[in-house]
C-alpha cells in the first residue's frame, strides 16, 4: 500500500503555508532568489470554501488512474508512491483528466528563448527530502499527516482478524 498525506480540514485554516513550504522545496538552491509568481508551483492546492479549508494532494492510488492514462509512461508507482518522471512527460493532459482527486497540475516552463515544456507537476511526498514532506513540518495547525502504507495494511489485518474472531466466537456460542 502507498504512502501519502492527508489534511484534517477540522484543523487547517487555510494559511497556506504548505504551498508555499512545497514550492520552497522544489525550487532548489537559492529558491528565494528565482522564485516568481510565475515559477511558484506548489504540489498541492488549498482549497477555501465559506466552511471548509484544506490542502488538496495527490492520493499516490495504489491502481493510479493517472498512471494508466499516461501514454509515455511518465507517471510510474516507486517504492512507495506515484512520482512523475521529470523529463518524460510531453504534456498531453491525460493524467490531468484522469486524476480522480484533480491533483495534478501542468505547468509551463521556458526551455530556451523559443521553446516552452509543458509538465506535469504532483506531490512527490518529497521523496529528495530525508525529513519528508515539508508540508506537514510547516503547518501551524498540525492539520497535515503522512500515512504510510504499511501501517494502513497492518491495521487492516487487525481488523479483519477480530472481525473473524468474532465471528468464530458468535458462532461457538449458539
Amino acid at each position: 500500500m502507498n504512502d501519502f498525506v492527508v489534511a484534517d480540514p477540522k484543523k487547517c485554516i487555510g494559511c497556506r503555508t504548505c504551498e508555499v513550504a512545497c514550492a520552497m522545496a522544489h525550487a532548489g538552491e537559492n529558491a528565494l532568489d528565482h522564485l516568481t509568481t510565475d515559477t511558484f508551483s506548489p504540489r498541492l492546492q488549498v482549497v477555501k470554501t465559506a466552511k471548509v479549508s484544506m490542502p488538496v494532494q495527490c492520493r499516490h492510488c495504489e491502481d493510479a488512474p493517472c498512471a494508466r492514462a499516461c501514454t509515455v509512461r511518465a507517471i510510474v508507482q516507486s517504492g512507495n508512491s506515484v512520482q512523475v518522471v521529470e523529463g518524460r512527460c510531453v504534456g498531453c493532459k491525460a493524467c490531468l483528466i484522469a486524476c480522480p482527486y484533480g491533483a495534478i497540475e501542468l505547468i509551463v516552463s521556458d526551455t530556451d528563448e523559443t521553446n516552452t515544456r509543458v509538465e506535469a507537476l504532483k506531490c512527490d511526498l518529497c521523496v529528495k527530502n530525508d525529513s519528508g514532506p515539508a508540508c506537514i513540518k510547516v503547518c501551524p495547525t498540525k492539520a497535515l499527516h503522512r500515512v504510510e502504507g504499511a501501517q494502513i495494511a497492518g491495521r487492516l489485518r487487525n481488523k479483519r482478524l477480530k472481525a473473524a474472531l468474532g465471528a468464530i466466537n458468535t458462532i461457538g456460542s449458539n
